[in-house]
């Protein structure tokens, strides 16, 4: 994407842009999560992640209200009300948006995962997959567009309510045709600036050409409804501009200034890499927990060099590509054999789910075959842990000497800023050019194809052998462009952009 001409930088005077606002933040998920003590009182846990931490920072500075979807009758009894995040954190507005089980399993679980999540991960094979079948419109019309009309009645009912002007910020893939529905339903209001921020890829257009057009226009008129469209990169936000330029009728697209006029409205899109909460991984990382989980990993390892990779068990991470390319290395370079370990941190996703069962079945055989192959009654090649632990994850990417991000698609992946973060061991990322994070942090990895089984395991090599003074270099490299690009410049760019462009 290209940076209009004119747009100065006035990060500085973000605060006092934002005091003159109220926030309204619009997800699927709650910023929390509520549960009964063995009392029955109602009870809420804060939902972990920067991305929680980093937008209810703003509630600091301005009133804050959270709209999501209620996810058990927990919350939808609750609904809304005032809730406090911690201890000397501030206060916000939640305001859960109660959808019945059937609407819900429409909206989440037959379209938003997994049609719309494998379409954008380039997930499916287009021979035997996706098909759209009566069941599949069924889902899309009384779950998707259902779901997606009552949160914008609930937004709407809000915004009528609010005496200043209100930033509303959407997030993610579930709720696209919002934009579109809010704008109908406050056709002579003008007290709220919209904006919407993709977390995950957005393929080509030729992608988005085999979503039936009933679905496909619905979503490009929803998202050329906002204000300012965010995306993870900035091949994803040109995606879009040629998605849009193919499948929107009427839409004229300015590709060097990044916008779209359509319908009297003008929709910029600008890339916003998203990060970690950098203070809060490093607190972590130096926890007596993390601390604890860290010397006993390294008594296991006993002084071999560590390759690590930390995923959930979904077929877009690659997973087993990345075994395949390290037991590809053990018959290239047949000197690591018995001389560096592979472990594996690995949180099972979504089981209940046939492609996601065999996958995971994939990947142990992989594994399995490699330790069969090449391991010894003294040396394992291949350790899977499995089980959802983020102390254990971190004090394992303290300890790799490689870190491999092999995804076939991923709106950014974290785990490859996380890693040089935190680890102490002047590590190497070896990092697929398909993930977001690539457009960062290639100057500091060794980036692969992740369909390219012998490059991968040639990258291995060079990471496992690489002089340490270079490696020092890159790991340096790496942790100051995370250090200074973190979770609150992600938020303070979309800020600034949005004070810039006088919306």
């Amino acid at each position: 994407m290209v940076q209009p001409e004119g747009i100065v930088s006035s990060r500085r005077n973000g605060k006092e842009w934002l005091q003159d606002r109220s926030i309204m933040v619009v997800s699927n998920r709650a910023p929390v999560s509520f549960f009964q003590d063995d009392q029955g009182d109602l009870l809420f846990q804060r939902s972990g992640g920067g991305l929680v931490t980093a937008l209810t920072g703003l509630a600091e500075n301005v009133e804050m209200t959270w709209v999501a979807a209620a996810a058990n009758s927990l919350e939808t009894s609750w609904q809304s009300g005032q809730i406090s995040l911690g201890e000397g954190a501030p206060s916000i507005n939640l305001q859960l948006v109660p959808l019945s089980p059937e609407v819900y399993e429409g909206y989440y679980n037959v379209i938003a995962n997994p049609l719309l999540w494998f379409l954008q991960h380039s997930m499916w094979n287009f021979i035997s997959a996706p098909t759209i079948t009566r069941a599949t419109w069924d889902a899309w019309e009384q779950g998707y567009v259902a779901a997606n009309r009552e949160f914008a009645a609930v937004i709407a009912h809000r915004l009528k309510a609010e005496k200043t002007h209100t930033l509303v910020m959407l997030q993610d893939y579930h709720l696209y045709l919002v934009p579109r529905l809010l704008r109908n339903l406050l056709r002579r209001r003008r007290n709220y600036t919209l904006t919407y921020f993709v977390h995950i890829p957005w393929p080509g257009s030729e992608d988005w050409g085999f979503l039936p057009a009933g679905m496909r226009q619905p979503i490009l008129e929803g998202l050329t409804a906002v204000d300012l469209l965010g995306f993870q990169t900035r091949e994803d936000g040109l995606n879009f501009l040629r998605t849009v330029e193919t499948f929107l009728p009427g839409s004229h697209v300015s590709y060097g200034r990044g916008r779209i006029a359509y319908r009297n409205h003008v929709t910029h899109v600008r890339d916003f890499p998203i990060s970690v909460d950098v203070t809060a991984v490093q607190r972590l990382a130096i926890s007596t927990e993390v601390q604890q989980l860290a010397a006993q990993l390294e008594k296991e390892i006993d002084g071999y060099p560590l390759i690590v990779r930390v995923d959930r068990t979904e077929p877009s991470k690659n997973i087993v590509r990345g075994f395949q390319a390290f037991g590809e290395m053990l018959d290239l370079h047949p000197e690591h054999c018995g001389r560096v370990k592979f472990y594996a941190l690995l949180v099972p996703s979504r089981l209940n789910v046939e492609e996601y069962q065999n996958y995971h079945d994939e990947l142990t055989a992989a594994a399995g075959w490699i330790n069969s192959r090449h391991g010894t009654s003294e040396w394992e090649p291949v350790r899977i842990l499995t089980g959802e632990s983020y102390p254990r994850a971190i004090a394992a990417l303290q300890l790799y000497d490689v870190l491999l991000v092999n995804s076939i698609a991923d709106g950014m992946n974290l785990v490859a800023k996380e890693g040089p973060l935190v680890n102490r061991r002047d590590g190497v990322v070896v990092l697929s050019e398909r993930t977001g994070a690539r457009q960062q942090l290639e100057s500091g990895a060794l980036v692969i194809s992740p369909c390219d089984v012998y490059a991968t395991a040639e990258a291995l090599h060079l990471a496992l052998t690489m002089p340490a003074e270079e490696r020092a270099q890159r790991a340096a490299r790496l942790r100051r462009l995370v250090e200074e690009h973190d979770i609150n410049d992600w938020l303070a760019s979309q800020v600034d952009t949005l004070q810039s462009l006088g919306l």
